[in-house]
């Protein structure tokens, strides 16, 4: 598998060396504020926390939970923002957002896979978000299988440039 695994990361340390499942660190990456070019909060220092809270909201909820980590982290700060949608993946929340006036939160990372990336603006959330470790997570009874290596390695490869073009670590 290919994502973010932070709930197995935290059960695979405690696990040590015993654990069946292999869990290997491609890259880091940072949560942006996204939204059209041309919104209003795309000029450069507009983006504060009073700002980002009176905007409208869309939210991207895999498993459609009401509240994600930009709402814990803005509830820290006894704020809250208003979602007008929410969708279920970060390509839905880019075609939205590049042709309205609500604001997203994506990997630095993802914005180029939209398709939308030279209509979008990108600026730093005016709060502090956890980063983002994509990660491959295999099971060990496939740590010599020919073709499971063929696949992580070129998954690593493919990572490798995804972290170069958008300068990801």
């Amino acid at each position: 598998a290919l994502g973010f695994f932070p709930d197995v990361r935290a059960a695979l340390a405690a696990e040590g060396d015993d654990s069946l499942v292999r869990l290997e660190a491609l890259y880091a990456c940072e949560y942006m504020c996204v939204m059209r070019r041309g919104h209003a909060l795309a000029q450069p220092g507009a983006l504060t926390l009073d700002a980002y809270c009176a905007a409208d909201h869309l939210r991207v909820s895999f498993a459609g939970r009401p509240r994600g980590y930009v709402d814990e982290a803005l509830a820290r700060l006894d704020r809250e923002r208003r979602v007008m949608i929410t969708v279920s993946n970060y390509f839905t929340a880019g075609s939205v957002v590049h042709q309205s006036d609500l604001l997203t939160v994506l990997p630095r990372s993802f914005v180029p896979a939209t398709g939308f990336a030279a209509e979008l603006a990108l600026a730093a959330l005016p709060f502090e978000t956890p980063g983002i470790e994509v990660g491959l997570l295999w099971h060990r009874r496939h740590e010599q299988d020919t073709a499971q290596r063929w696949l992580r390695d070129t998954l690593r490869r493919a990572a490798a440039q995804i972290a170069a073009q958008t300068g990801s670590q």
